[in-house]
């Protein structure tokens, strides 16, 4: 059939519609997928931060269990060398005590613990002459 040119104008302008429709359709469509995209990129970046955080805490959590126990085990190194020297200086004080020279004299001493040494001040008076000794004695610790 024979269309008149204002139908055919008019078949031209739904046709131009439509198509717009269509088109405005797609676009919210696009819009509403990135929209979804977007959340769904941001809850997945929440749960990584989430699992790195959890893993950055247990791993602090092992460092630290960690320095304590050095800690400890440093400390019970250096209670042992301080028993071994503490006993020593008894036995050298009940020697000069007990078995020094039946002269008048005296037998006078400090001692200083410090982090990583022992610090000694002896003196020791025979009569006129009078000894001094001191000495520092370093622990065996590695820093």
């Amino acid at each position: 059939p024979h269309l008149f040119p204002s139908t055919l104008k008019a078949t031209k302008i739904q046709a131009w519609w439509r198509g717009t429709l269509v088109r405005r359709a797609l676009l919210h469509a696009a819009l509403r997928v990135w929209i979804i995209q977007c959340w769904w990129r941001k809850i997945m970046k929440n749960l990584q931060e989430e699992k790195q955080k959890a893993a950055l805490l247990l791993y602090i959590q092992k460092i630290r269990a960690i320095v304590k126990l050095q800690s400890y085990i440093r400390m019970w190194l250096v209670r042992q060398q301080y028993c071994r020297l503490r006993t020593a200086v008894r036995i050298t004080q009940d020697y000069w005590r007990n078995h020094a020279h039946p002269a008048p004299g005296f037998f006078q001493g400090s001692y200083e613990l410090r982090e990583n040494q022992l610090k000694l001040h002896l003196d020791i008076s025979m009569g006129s002459h009078i000894c001094r000794i001191t000495d520092c004695i370093p622990f065996p610790i590695k820093n």
